[in-house]
């Protein structure tokens, strides 16, 4: 969690020299980046937790009760 703290805390000053300097295209190119990193995570945390309660769901067994 401190390293995703780092990472984008970093790109925050970044973003913030190149708003600064006026220099916008890189600044949003770099947003954009970031922002796909951080879609691209997301999905990934989805897909497993999908994952891990659909190998949860085929393990639950029935019990009948007499």
């Amino acid at each position: 969690m401190n390293l995703l703290r780092a990472f984008l805390g970093w790109h925050a000053d970044r973003l913030r020299t190149a708003v600064r300097e006026r220099d916008r295209g890189a600044s949003a190119i770099e947003l954009a980046i970031i922002t796909a990193v951080l879609v691209l995570l997301a999905v990934t945390v989805v897909t497993l937790i999908y994952h891990y309660a659909n190998t949860q769901a085929n393990t639950i067994t029935q019990h009948t009760i007499p």
